[in-house]
Parts: C-alpha cells; sequence; structure tokens
C-alpha cells in the first residue's frame, strides 16, 4: 500500500504542470494534498482512477485547503476538528480505514514576523489533542505539511533561522516535540536518523537549486504502528511546486488493512 503526501501551492497551478504524470507514474493508493486553494467546483475532476474524493476546502477563496483521493473506500471521513476558528480554512480531513484513522493536514504558518504565533500554539495544542483522542480508538497516520523543522538538521541554516524565522520558533518546534513525545513518531527520520534531506524551498534566490531548503513536511505514525510501515521517502527529485512529494509505504500485511 503506497500513501502520497504533497503540498501542491494551488491545485489549478499544479494541473498545468507534470502533477497528473507523476501521480500517474507513482501510482500510489492514497493521494493527500494540502495548499489546493480551490472550491471543488473550480478543477474539473480529476483523477479518474481515484473514486474517492474528498475536499475541504477553506472559506476563503485561493487560500489553504486539504484533498484527500483514494482509491480505497473509507469507512467516514471527517472535515476539521470541531473547532469553529480553526475549521474555516480547510486544514484537516480525517479519512476512517480498518486499521487505522489517516489525518491530512496544513498547520498554519506563524505569519510574516510570527504576527501569528500565538495563534499556531493554539492551534498545535488542539491538532495534539484531537490525534491523541483518535489514537484512542486505533492508530493513526498524520500527514502533510507541518509548517515547523523539527531539528537543526532539517534546515540548512538552521543557526540564522532559529527564533527569528516562521517555522523554526522554539514555540513550534515545541509544538511538534509534543507530538513525537506522545507516543507519535517521525517516520523518514526514525528510517534515516542521520540523512540531510528537505521537501520545501523558497521561490527566492535560486534556493532550491542551490540545496537551501527545509524538512516541514511529515508522514507521522502512532508508535505501534511503526511495524506496518516499509519506508518513508522524500521524493525531492518532483518538480512542480515549492514543496516536493513525500511518499510512505505499509507493509502487504492483510491483517493491517482491507482493501
Amino acid at each position: 500500500m503506497k500513501l502520497i503526501s504533497w503540498n501542491v501551492n494551488g491545485i489549478r497551478a499544479i494541473l498545468k504542470k507534470d502533477f497528473l504524470n507523476i501521480i500517474g507514474v507513482e501510482n500510489p493508493d492514497i493521494v493527500c494534498l494540502q495548499e489546493i486553494k480551490a472550491h471543488p467546483n473550480q478543477v474539473d475532476k480529476i483523477m479518474h482512477d481515484y473514486e474517492h474524493q474528498f475536499w475541504n476546502a477553506a472559506e476563503k477563496k485561493g487560500y489553504s485547503g486539504t484533498a484527500i483521493f483514494s482509491k480505497i473506500k473509507p469507512i467516514s471521513v471527517n472535515y476539521g476538528i470541531g473547532i469553529e476558528e480553526h475549521d474555516n480554512e480547510g486544514r484537516i480531513i480525517t479519512a476512517e480505514f480498518e486499521k487505522f484513522f489517516l489525518v491530512n493536514v496544513y498547520v498554519p504558518n506563524s505569519g510574516r514576523g510570527t504576527g501569528r504565533l500565538d495563534y499556531r500554539q493554539m492551534w498545535d495544542r488542539d491538532l495534539l489533542n484531537y490525534i491523541k483522542n483518535l489514537d484512542s480508538k486505533k492508530p493513526v497516520l498524520v500527514c502533510g505539511d507541518l509548517n515547523v523543522a523539527h531539528k537543526d538538521i532539517d534546515l540548512k541554516n538552521a543557526k540564522e533561522n532559529y527564533n527569528k524565522t516562521s517555522g523554526y520558533m522554539q514555540e513550534e518546534i515545541d509544538g511538534i516535540n509534543n507530538i513525537l513525545t506522545s507516543g507519535f513518531i517521525d517516520t523518514w527520520r526514525r528510517l534515516n536518523p542521520e540523512k540531510i534531506q528537505y521537501t520545501w524551498w523558497s521561490y527566492m534566490f535560486n534556493a532550491r537549486n542551490k540545496g537551501i531548503g527545509w524538512r516541514i513536511d511529515y508522514w507521522i505514525a502512532s508508535e505501534r504502528f511503526m511495524e506496518n510501515i516499509k519506508n518513508s521517502e522524500i521524493l525531492d527529485h518532483i518538480w512542480g511546486s515549492d514543496h516536493c512529494p513525500v511518499r510512505l509505504e505499509l507493509k502487504e500485511n492483510e491483517k493491517m488493512y482491507d482493501m
């Protein structure tokens, strides 16, 4: 079973690029997109191989939003986390499958000058409470753009950005630390403890070609689910957005999920 998560920075924009061919080649069972910046009625039906399509668009047009495209029918789908202040930006979709919950999330950026940092801290606390509640029922997979680098190894210029730049403020680091000390695992880092690889690059200063990036896109799993994970990979050879896709592969285990 293969799953892909990708912040596409506008689904209408990426559809004009090589997106459909990339998905066709990768052929994942489930695709989770963030920052789609569109409502379904603004986009022609896409990815016809994916019978089950779920969109959570922001109330504000051209902003935020998430989507899940799946070949597997979920048991149920939930939009948001039940807190109106958070849910009007379309940042979370949860799909329940037989053996796990899949949470597709686009965490809000703390903003220029970290003007939204207080809100971000509240958001992080509420997200953790939400996934912990799910985890009490069955294991959880959380994917998406968490808008934070966890440690110095996860961004090119750590010292220059620490406590100065959104995405590497101590309060944001505390937020992901709280997740990873609550029974959840950063799958890619667990499998690649010393590797340096990034998932986001600024469009400015030719950052991607220069290798000046951040790892802010994740697949996070309940610790007890790690035995079912075959691989977690950053597909940084794929362009089309300022983020690259992140792939998760699950072991072929009939007891783990029902197709």
